[in-house]
């Protein structure tokens, strides 16, 4: 069976059933075509692209998917020999191995790389790796502050020393991170969603904020009457009619990047050792709700899981409560 489809030939008139004919070699073998020469990568990668955008997938997910797609075609555009479908399967191969090897990628990396290239070539109509298996990935437990560690690290530039050339656009600056921290960890958003929020979405008085997540689903999240403040407080000090809640000098909102950048001086200057992120903020907001009782499936309705195995690692992860529960009663 032939492995490779006509939806991304290079030339019509060949066609699929043509790519492995027989073409007289002076040696009298059988020369096959190789596979970068008869199909358009370039187009198709545009094209599966384009697919993923049409369904809804994150920019980040396509950003992500992009890199791995031309980093794989890129490699293959070094190999030579890519006359079959036996040869193009050992080139994924060595991609892999390359991976491994050269770059010290992870193991769950390596997984998102088979998965991906697999999609791509199902998409172009390509079956090579239609049989190879997805490797496992490794479940590392997610890591997270403590409640006493979340406090310091939002608190963190709280007494500024006035006398350092701190100026009101600084003090206005420390003020919106403050509500940024606070937000973060009080509603468990990814930090995508943080910096594309819009003072639109916010219901002050129900305590609620409409996110738009991944894959355009909607979801509501809540904030408690401390962050309620801060976000009011925060509100009445801008002087910026964005329609953007977070913005910087600009009036552009936020970039991920910022905010990573943020997180990591503010637990730098709050004396935390951990390697804090926005998403270990959100770890660490599941986590809290867990350990206080929290239903698994309310959390997994706040953070906008759409599978409740995604949340249910949540319940690895907090085994100071367990065993706490454990002892106590061992003791009674």
């Amino acid at each position: 069976m032939n492995p490779y489809s006509n939806q991304h030939w290079r030339n019509s008139e060949v066609g699929p059933t043509n790519l492995q004919g027989s073409i007289a070699g002076e040696s009298g073998y059988i020369v096959r075509e190789n596979i970068l020469d008869a199909f358009d990568f370039p187009e198709m990668i545009e094209d599966y692209l384009m697919e993923l955008e049409i369904r809804n997938y994150s920019k980040n997910t396509i950003k992500t998917y992009r890199s791995i797609i031309n980093n794989f075609y890129k490699f293959l555009l070094t190999e030579d020999d890519l006359y079959d479908e036996r040869l193009v399967l050992r080139a994924f191969k060595r991609y892999i191995r390359h991976l491994k090897r050269e770059r010290n990628v992870s193991q769950n990396y390596i997984y998102l790389v088979t998965v991906v290239v697999k999609k791509f070539f199902e998409f172009g109509g390509i079956g090579v790796l239609k049989e190879v298996k997805t490797p496992k990935r490794t479940k590392s437990l997610p890591k997270s502050l403590s409640e006493d560690e979340v406090q310091r690290l939002i608190h963190a530039m709280d007494k500024p020393n006035f006398n350092n050339g701190h100026t009101h656009h600084s003090m206005s600056l420390m003020f919106r991170n403050k509500v940024i921290l606070a937000l973060l960890y009080s509603t468990g958003l990814r930090v995508s969603e943080l910096v594309n929020l819009q003072t639109n979405s916010l219901d002050l008085e129900e305590r609620t904020i409409r996110i738009r997540g991944k894959g355009e689903k909607d979801r509501i999240v809540l904030f408690d009457d401390k962050t309620g403040e801060l976000i009011e407080g925060y509100i009445e000090r801008r002087d910026s009619d964005s329609e953007y809640l977070f913005v910087n000098r600009s009036g552009n909102h936020l970039t991920p990047r910022y905010i990573q950048m943020m997180i990591k001086d503010y637990a730098k200057a709050a004396g935390i050792k951990k390697r804090v992120t926005p998403h270990i903020l959100r770890h660490s907001f599941a986590t809290h709700l867990l350990k206080n009782g929290v239903d698994i499936r309310a959390i997994q309705q706040l953070l906008g899981h759409s599978n409740l195995s995604t949340t249910q690692i949540y319940t690895s992860v907090d085994m100071h409560t367990l065993k706490n529960v454990y002892d106590k009663a061992k003791l009674s």
